[in-house]
């Protein structure tokens, strides 16, 4: 399984991204991974999921799964994002930062 995740937007408008594969991951994270996307039910998700009240300053997500010849992209503002999708996000924001 593979993601890319892309992170825009907020008060400095700074552009974060990172790719993240089962493959190149230590054993807990490659399992970690795979049950994240399966809680956010990421493939189920629509490509765009956006808030009816735009609000400044908010990031935006984007995230391409890639798994057994399957891929969905999913782009979320930060204030319309699903709860399920929360700890998926949070995870692929920690694994941005130490790289």
């Amino acid at each position: 399984m593979r993601i890319s995740f892309e992170r825009t937007g907020g008060f400095a408008g700074i552009t974060k991204r990172t790719t993240v594969d089962t493959d190149t991951l230590p054993p807990d994270e490659a399992a970690t991974l795979p049950r994240l996307v399966e809680v956010a039910d990421l493939f189920r998700l629509p490509e765009i999921i956006t808030s009816p009240n735009q609000e400044s300053d908010r990031f935006q997500y984007k995230l391409t799964v890639e798994d057994n010849g399957k891929q969905h992209t999913v782009t979320v503002s930060e204030s319309a994002l699903p709860g399920t999708l929360r700890p998926l996000i949070e995870w692929l924001q920690t694994v941005a930062q130490k790289r």
